[in-house]
């Protein structure tokens, strides 16, 4: 296993959801929560070029590199397909991605989204070969992978790059044993290869804090932690697991984190049968597992801001109520974004899934619950 020594303690800074004011980053709340991070002993921070519109890289230049030493924290990039063609395009896009975030080298350099589709165009634009040439040079510490995909495609691309460090993983109490995402046998596959594992997604995009209400009253119960506990600290608590990534958009957010990932321990037998039961009442209730990632959302055509009409079809089936029709309403009329009917069947969406949700299919679903009577 590679040494990671100025990793500290197994919780990171996911940067996917930054606190906002309108389109803009909140750069001083920003600031105010990277100092509450670093002053309780944390250093790892994750971001992608994608994030918020290529704003996450440069709210951490503003409110980490440009005011901590370079030693103080540990910066994860990645590599995304969206942003080059061939294999000329990765190095200036990789040099833009230092100076966005204002660095001279990233500890952490990932291969983004990677997938049976995705690890093909990877290996024709010769990426892994230049990610090694980068760490060779010094711009890179370490070389890893995000992945989305079945286990067997992990294997594979183990066993074709051995020189890969880390590998990140959608890993939670919801996915553990998910046909589609398969959590439990890419961990089991990383654990075979002896690759340290990162945890993306602890939470799954907030639906693990936003519980029915009889899940929540089960964690309640327990009288211990936040439900956001439960669920990081079950992914937290697997070994071989080398850090939690949470994307907290608030500093309520980061203080609760903090207070029980300060001093680490992992669920105890009753909380896990709790968590359990929490696990069993998701799966009773059919609710779409969208995590409102948005990668479907950039190549829509129809502009239909897909994650918050799945959002919106998940409140109806939990609580039954008007707010949902109010609030599909509220959706799809605020910037020009389209229907769930306004679909056109093109498969973009499916294609750019984490989730390998058939959208298309549920987006039918959504229009059949919410535009009951509508004319076109």
């Amino acid at each position: 296993m590679p040494c990671f020594d100025q990793v500290k303690k197994n919780f990171g800074f996911g940067c996917m959801r930054l606190p906002m004011k309108g389109e803009e980053v909140d750069i001083p709340q920003t600031k105010e929560m990277v100092d509450a991070f670093l002053e309780a002993g944390f250093n790892y921070f994750d971001t992608a070029h994608g994030y918020l519109q290529g704003k996450s890289e440069t709210a951490l230049r503003e409110a980490l590199t440009s005011r901590y030493p370079r030693s103080q924290y540990i910066l994860t990039d990645k590599l995304t397909n969206f942003f080059f063609k061939k294999e000329e395009d990765i190095r200036p896009f990789f040099a833009s991605q230092l100076e966005a975030c204002g660095v001279d080298y990233f500890d952490f350099y990932l291969m983004h989204a990677q997938g049976a589709e995705n690890f093909k165009f990877f290996k024709a634009c010769r990426a892994y070969e230049t990610a090694f040439a980068l760490k060779e040079e010094g711009k890179v510490r370490h070389v890893g992978i995000s992945f989305h995909d079945r286990a067997e495609v992990l294997e594979q691309i183990l066993t074709e790059y051995p020189q890969i460090e880390v590998v990140q993983i959608q890993f939670n109490y919801l996915d553990y044993d998910d046909p589609a995402v398969e959590s439990r046998k890419c961990y089991e596959v990383c654990r075979k290869y002896g690759k340290p594992v990162i945890v993306m997604e602890p939470v799954k995009g907030g639906n693990l804090v936003n519980l029915p209400e009889n899940a929540k009253k089960i964690l309640d119960e327990l009288h211990g932690g936040s439900p956001a506990s439960y669920a990081i600290r079950f992914a937290a608590g697997f070994e071989g697991i080398m850090m939690v990534l949470s994307g907290m958009s608030s500093m309520e957010q980061m203080e609760d984190n903090l207070s029980y990932m300060k001093e680490f321990q992992p669920l105890n037998d009753q909380e896990k049968l709790a968590v359990q039961k929490v696990r069993d009442i998701f799966h009773s209730m059919n609710l779409i597992s969208c995590t409102s990632c948005r990668y479907c959302v950039a190549g829509c055509p129809k502009h239909i801001s897909i994650p918050d009409l799945f959002a919106v079809m998940n409140t109806k089936q939990i609580h039954h109520d008007w707010n949902a029709d109010y609030y599909y309403n509220v959706v799809h009329t605020s910037g020009e974004k389209g229907k769930a009917s306004d679909c056109i069947q093109c498969g973009k969406c499916e294609q750019a899934c984490p989730q390998h949700l058939p959208i298309r299919d549920l987006l039918v679903k959504v229009a059949a619950e919410f535009e009951k009577g509508e004319t076109k």
